[in-house]
């Protein structure tokens, strides 16, 4: 008798172990993501408040996403709630300023961090943000001339966001950074992705270094993508349109990630609009998004299948005209509309070298 129940426990067991040996593996989640991307927030001292409202409007609008539709171009359909918000430098206007006893680089810190918060709880913004630093922001850790820098709290809220799961990967100076939305590959670069100035630029070596931003790109995307081919965001302050870097320094971020499945660059500075760019001899363009100021709008992007989607949400016949002591005064009667369409196929995937 116990004998046969111990073959029947043993057969059993096989049985069992077959079973789950050949049960099929559960299929990945189909790709889809939303999220949104804006630069150039510029916050400013209290003096100039209306650089600040006209923020705090825009991040409403980022708010209330959910309850928009794409545009009819593109077949309109609700907006899948966002899984954050990229913020791609000059987040302030003054990166090293005092007025007699006041940080103004302070204030205006305080200024975005109470509206863009950090993590989607604690601020006016209703979504984790992921911001970087751009020439406006102030230079090196160290480099400050008022006692407050606004890398040193960029490291700061980078750490919590490694912390909270937010970002999977953080270079070793804490400046640079990158995570996954579904199987997408997101990369923040800083003010522009090379190593160091190149000599030759006339614009500030110190607040300008883009401290191994290029190095962390080869790194990451070797280590986090690898020969996966799936699709890589990459994002800067400064795109393919301005001497703040050069057309070698352009080059040599190309071949960094020339062999991976890049499918957006987004980066501000410089305007808003679409593009397409690739060094000069090369046929594989890359899609540039240039998603202008905080103050205007904001581009809604998403990523779903084998398609991207992105259009720019900005404020309708707004006017921009300047008072007698210098400063910019703001019309708008309150509208929104969207502006810069794109729609594009996400290439087949090429294997990383």
């Amino acid at each position: 008798m116990r004998k046969s129940v111990l073959a029947l426990l043993l057969v059993a067991g096989v049985l069992t172990a077959c079973a789950f040996a050949t049960a099929p593996e559960k299929a990945a989640a189909p790709r889809d993501v939303t999220f949104l991307s804006t630069s150039d927030s510029h916050y400013r001292a209290a003096e100039n408040k209306q650089n600040n409202e006209w923020d705090h409007e825009t991040i409403l609008q980022m708010n209330d996403v959910t309850t928009l539709a794409w545009p009819a171009k593109f077949g309109g359909g609700a907006i899948a709630k966002p899984r954050g918000v990229v913020l791609l430098g000059d987040c302030i206007d003054d990166g090293d300023k005092k007025l007699g006893e006041r940080n103004l680089s302070e204030e205006q810190f305080r200024a975005m961090v109470a509206d863009f918060g950090l993590d989607g709880t604690d601020g006016v913004l209703k979504y984790p943000v992921f911001e970087s630093w751009g020439n406006h922001d102030g230079p090196p850790v160290g480099q400050e001339k008022f006692g407050f820098s606004f890398q040193a709290q960029l490291k700061k809220r980078n750490a919590i966001r490694k912390e909270k799961g937010l970002i999977s990967n953080l270079s070793e100076n804490g400046l640079h950074y990158s995570w996954d939305w579904d199987d997408v590959h997101f990369v923040q670069l800083g003010i522009y992705p090379a190593d160091k100035q190149r000599e030759g630029i006339h614009y500030s070596p110190v607040w300008h270094d883009p401290q191994n931003a290029l190095a962390f790109l080869k790194e990451d995307l070797a280590k986090k993508v690898g020969t996966s081919g799936r699709p890589v965001v990459l994002m800067s302050h400064c795109g393919f349109d301005t001497d703040w870097w050069v057309p070698a320094d352009w080059k040599e971020c190309y071949d960094a990630a020339k062999a991976y499945n890049v499918v957006l660059y987004l980066y501000g500075h410089s305007g808003t609009g679409l593009r397409e760019w690739a060094p000069e001899g090369e046929t594989k363009k890359w899609t540039c998004i240039n998603d202008g100021q905080t103050t205007a709008g904001f581009f809604a992007i998403q990523v779903a299948g084998d398609r991207v989607r992105a259009a720019y949400r900005t404020r309708a016949n707004s006017k921009l005209t300047k008072n007698p002591d210098g400063t910019v005064k703001r019309e708008w009667g309150g509208m929104w509309e969207w502006k810069w369409l794109l729609e594009k196929t996400i290439p087949a995937p090429v294997a990383a070298k």
